[in-house]
């Protein structure tokens, strides 16, 4: 009988422990925790959704927590839409949190069309109640409007202005005979589906006060530094005598594709004080064809510049510079030339290399210039006057007056911190300084004058 009883205040005792430690606790000092105290969105395009970001609550209690509201200030109506441990609602009410457990709270954001054009902040809050107490979670979003062009087909000469930027979605093509014309300052954002396809025309008129920008159409931290973020430009066979000039491409697949002659004597494609960065595959592919490259640089692409089957090719004062970084590794030549196609078909090919530097990291690459001929069709590839980088000698390529494996002295290159500065204008001791061959070329990258007899290499020119 004894044991019975014994038995009896142990189960006793046990449920009651149990029921003690499965109750809330209602005190207004329960610890509750939230991981941030705001969550902000970079730009966002309005209209277009934001990426997910999230915070936690943390129950810091022994005992279970009643959050009896999880709430958006905004209701129903607020641009931010909230999920709650997978309950879609702008409000939330009765959550348990289990005793030292947490739950999350996911946030989005859409940033409706206004009539400004100039950027706005959208600002809202997370009120979470619990035993009385309220507590807030701040949210703020930097947005604007912008130009949404889905698939878009330019099939007359068209003008984009800098008044709001560009968002281009499942693609943009020139027609043949149509000519777009980018002014100075335009910003044209394109999402990772839409390559912009030219068989007419593009003329970007950008200046060093207001270039204009192409780039992927995703702001945000992580996604505004990937590679590949949209597919890139490509010049097709039936365009014609392009022309960019302060003119930014970024963060693409190819940044540049140009396919095939311009139908006259002119370039198929010129380039004047462009920067080309962060190109997963290639910074310019082409394929025989015509480009003519001024004062421009070419930066941390998978591929410099990456000519096959011919053509006729002059870069001027440029710099072509590729280090390895986290997204992008360097093993590829910054420059690579041959004069035949995948079917082994041959065709003439002209390039010239003057005044430029063409280096790297060493740690995949040997040879920054690299090029290949078969057949016997006409190759002249010239380097006059440039600093590079080559640790063996190539038959194909005739080298004049040029500085071969000497550090350019860039002025900063930081790959860890992302810091990549490719003047040489800095320290004196530079080697490319007044190394240069006189060229008609009167001003550099950054819009400063060149220097009066023999310039220096590179885009840039010391002052």
């Amino acid at each position: 009988m004894k044991k019975i009883f014994l038995l009896i205040l142990v189960t006793t005792a046990i449920f009651f422990v149990g029921c003690k430690k499965e109750s809330f606790i209602t005190s207004a000092d329960a610890r509750l925790a939230i991981s941030v105290d705001s969550l902000r969105f970079d730009t966002i395009f309005t209209t277009t959704g934001s990426i997910t970001k999230s915070f936690k609550i943390l129950n810091n209690n022994d005992q279970k927590l009643l959050v009896s509201k999880i709430k958006l200030g905004g209701g129903n109506i607020s641009a931010y839409k909230m999920n709650v441990n997978g309950i879609a609602s702008a409000e939330v009410n009765n959550t348990e949190i289990g005793a030292n457990d947490s739950i999350y709270v996911f946030i989005t954001v859409t940033i409706n069309p206004t009539a400004t054009n100039l950027p706005f902040i959208v600002a809202d809050s997370v009120l979470i109640n619990y035993n009385g107490q309220n507590r807030y979670v701040q949210l703020e979003a930097f947005g604007q409007n912008a130009v949404f062009i889905r698939n878009g087909l330019i099939a007359n000469n068209v003008t984009f202005t800098n008044t709001q930027p560009y968002v281009i979605l499942g693609g943009l093509q020139v027609a043949t005979g149509a000519t777009l014309t980018v002014n100075a300052g335009a910003k044209i954002y394109c999402h990772a589906d839409a390559p912009i396809l030219v068989d007419g025309t593009l003329l970007c008129n950008g200046t060093f006060a207001q270039p204009i920008l192409f780039t992927g159409d995703r702001l945000d931290e992580p996604y505004n530094s990937f590679p590949a973020a949209w597919p890139g430009i490509y010049f097709r066979e039936s365009s014609v005598t392009n022309t960019m000039q302060f003119t930014n491409i970024l963060n693409a697949y190819q940044a540049i594709v140009v396919l095939q002659p311009n139908s006259n004597a002119n370039p198929k494609l010129t380039l004047k004080q462009c920067k080309i960065d962060n190109a997963f595959d290639a910074g310019i592919l082409s394929s025989n064809s015509s480009v003519t490259a001024q004062n421009c640089l070419l930066s941390n692409c998978g591929k410099g510049v990456n000519i096959s089957y011919g053509g006729t090719y002059n870069f001027t004062n440029c710099t072509i510079a590729n280090y390895s970084n986290n997204y992008i590794l360097h093993k590829n030549a910054s420059v690579f030339a041959s004069n035949f196609n995948e079917n082994n078909q041959t065709n003439s090919a002209t390039i010239t290399l003057q005044n430029c530097i063409v280096f790297g990291d060493s740690a995949f690459v040997k040879n920054e210039i690299v090029a290949q001929k078969m057949g016997n069709s006409s190759f002249a590839f010239s380097v006059n006057n440039c600093l590079y980088r080559n640790l063996t000698s190539n038959n194909n390529v005739n080298i004049l007056q040029s500085i071969n494996n000497v550090d350019p002295l860039f002025d900063s290159i930081d790959v860890n911190r992302r810091i990549f500065d490719f003047h040489t204008t800095i320290n004196p001791a530079a080697p490319g300084i007044n190394k240069g061959l006189p060229t008609p070329l009167l001003i550099d990258l950054d819009n400063k004058n060149r220097a009066v007899g023999l310039p220096d290499l590179g885009a840039y020119e010391k002052q």
